[in-house]
């Protein structure tokens, strides 16, 4: 099994499970994914302008499941046989560690970290389509990276390390209450994919 982290003492709404996939299915979910066809460097909107992420990104899920985020709408790529699997795994895992009530998962968006100098900043995933309190099941692939929670009210931070097959479920009150970020390092670091299972409620019609 990959290496593991100690009990975390994380903020409320936020759950590490390491070694969530075998080494052998994170090898193959990996090695599928750096290969998919589907990246793109995209530009998205900050402080009123466009620039480049520093990172590549794809949007996988049901036609419906329309997503937007920093001022841009994903173009929606279709379910691939291993993000399918993954998706009925971790709908299990949120249906029997979370006295919630059931969740589809109808999307995903998937981040490639090629380097150190890719990254995210603080951020929340607080878009109205996910509504008020989501639940999102963040899998991690490829080398660890830091992955960084603070308040938004007060100093409190947190910092852990996202290991190869491991989850991280955030839920409750944790997009609300608290912002998270992959920082970037000038640490030699190899390439990262983070998948975030996502339910995007509907936007209502196409304009025509």
């Amino acid at each position: 099994m990959f290496a593991t982290q100690n009990q975390l003492n994380l903020p409320p709404g936020f759950e590490y499970i390491p070694d969530f996939l075998t080494v052998e299915n994170h090898n193959s979910i990996f090695s599928a994914l750096v290969d998919a066809e589907f990246w793109q460097q995209e530009p998205i909107q900050m402080f009123g302008k466009w620039v480049l992420q520093p990172r590549l990104t794809a949007y996988v899920g049901d036609p419906e499941a329309r997503y937007s985020y920093a001022g841009a709408e994903q173009r929606i790529r279709p379910w691939t046989p291993e993000l399918l699997r993954v998706r009925g795994q971790l709908e299990h895992e949120v249906a029997n560690r979370l006295a919630l009530p059931a969740v589809s998962f109808n999307g995903v968006l998937l981040n490639t970290y090629r380097t150190g100098e890719d990254g995210m900043g603080w951020h929340q995933d607080n878009e109205p389509e996910l509504g008020r309190e989501p639940v999102i099941a963040s899998l991690s692939l490829g080398a660890p990276r830091r992955f960084s929670i603070r308040a938004k009210t007060g100093t409190a931070r947190w910092d852990l390390t996202l290991e190869p097959g491991s989850l991280l479920l955030m839920h409750g009150r944790s997009q609300v209450d608290f912002q998270h970020s992959v920082p970037k390092t000038r640490l030699a670091v190899a390439q990262r994919i983070n998948l975030t299972f996502r339910q995007i409620k509907p936007k209502g019609p196409l304009k025509s």
